[in-house]
Parts: C-alpha cells; sequence; structure tokens
C-alpha cells in the first residue's frame, strides 16, 4: 500500500467533480475530511452508507468537518459510470441493483428517485483503461496491501491466493486509482484524514463508529 495510518494522506484521484466544488486533501487544512467512496451499483451503499455520511455532515459541517462522496469502479463497469453517477447528482434517480435493493424496500420515489438529497461534493475516481498485462509486481503490490502479513501464510495459501488476484485482475476492465491507491477492500469504504493532513482511518463496510472517530479528533 502506498499509504499508510498515522502518514500524511496522499491526495484521492478524480477524474470529473458532478457536484460541489473541487477540493483535495491539501486544500482542507484545518478540517477533518471524511470521504466516503462508494459504487452507483451498490445497494448497501444507498441504504447505509451515504445516509450514514449525510448525517456526519449535517451534524458536523459548521464544526470543521468536511463530506466528499467518491464514486469508483472496480466491477460492472457499464452501470459504475461517469454518466450514472452525473443522473444521480442532477435528478436523484437510481439505477441497476441499486434501484432493485431499494424499490424492493420501499425506499424510493417516483422514477426510481432517491428519497433523499446528497448535499455534498461528489467526484468520480479516476479510471484508467486496463493494458491486460499482469506483472508480478502488480499482483504483489495488490495482495500486500489486503494482506499485510501474506509472506507468514502456508505455501499452498499463498498459491492460491496468487493465482485468485490473477483472475481476478484478468477481469478488470479499468484500474480505479484513488481505489487502488488506497488498497480499499470494496464498497462502502471510508477514508477519513485529521486536520493536519494525516491519515487516520481506512475501512470497508459500515463501521458503526464513523461519529465517534469524527468527534474524537474534533477534540485534538
Amino acid at each position: 500500500m502506498s499509504v499508510a495510518i498515522g502518514q500524511k494522506a496522499p491526495n484521492f484521484a478524480v477524474s470529473e467533480w458532478v457536484q460541489g466544488a473541487p477540493t483535495n486533501f491539501d486544500q482542507e487544512k484545518d478540517h477533518i475530511v471524511l470521504v466516503e467512496v462508494f459504487q452507483v451499483n451498490c445497494p448497501g451503499c444507498f441504504m447505509h452508507a451515504l445516509p450514514e455520511a449525510i448525517s456526519i455532515y449535517n451534524k458536523y459541517k459548521d464544526d470543521g468537518v468536511r463530506v466528499i462522496g467518491l464514486a469508483t469502479a472496480f466491477e460492472d463497469y457499464d452501470k459504475n459510470t461517469l454518466d450514472n453517477l452525473k443522473m444521480l447528482a442532477e435528478t436523484g434517480e437510481v439505477v441497476g441493483d441499486t434501484k432493485e435493493a431499494l424499490s424492493m424496500y420501499g425506499q424510493l420515489q417516483p422514477g426510481n428517485k432517491l428519497s433523499y438529497k446528497i448535499p455534498f461534493p461528489l467526484a468520480m475516481d479516476k479510471l484508467v483503461k486496463t493494458d491486460g498485462k499482469i506483472s508480478d509486481e502488480k499482483v504483489m503490490q495488490f495482495i500486500y496491501g489486503q494482506i499485510p502479513e501474506f509472506d507468514t501464510q502456508p505455501e499452498e495459501y499463498r498459491k492460491q491466493i496468487i493465482q485468485r488476484v490473477k483472475d481476478y485482475m484478468k477481469t478488470k476492465e479499468y484500474s480505479a486509482e484513488t481505489f487502488e491507491k488506497f488498497a480499499l477492500q470494496g464498497t462502502p469504504s471510508m477514508i477519513l484524514v485529521d486536520r493536519k493532513g494525516i491519515l487516520r482511518n481506512v475501512s470497508f463496510g459500515q463501521s458503526g463508529n464513523v461519529e465517534v472517530m469524527i468527534q474524537k479528533l474534533l477534540k485534538e
């Protein structure tokens, strides 16, 4: 992993801002920054993570906390697109699995629209078309990002993981720069940076203690 908790956070990568003013970690000095990383085609992101991020935004926006939504794509490249993100920002309309899941739970307005508005800046992760070449270095870099203690694992396990990662990389049409830079494991994920620009937390899924972490950082 090219980033580490407790060290200066590198800037996240953006292909385009679709809502709000462009910004980044190095421009948010003296602010705590929460980046909510999601995919447009990710039901859990819209049912849990984004509402939680909106709650944080509403509660702490006047206390020096910045919330940013960053859409990424590591699968379903036909749905996790910049166009669908723009549609979401402009109309609130959702697509794919997100539409199906929220509809099933009665959480959509007519026209497949969200029942809430995302109030903070939204951007698209920088996606780069992959060249199909899978180097051993790329494979190992990916593995160490996910399993830091990989070298201490049994040989048979290591072989299986290497093969699994190679198979996964063959299916990838794009490389998502922020997603890979911070070695994220999926969506929703959260990147939390303190007032000094130091990376304090990177987590996958619903941690449930985002607010506790932010309250702690506000007291520092």
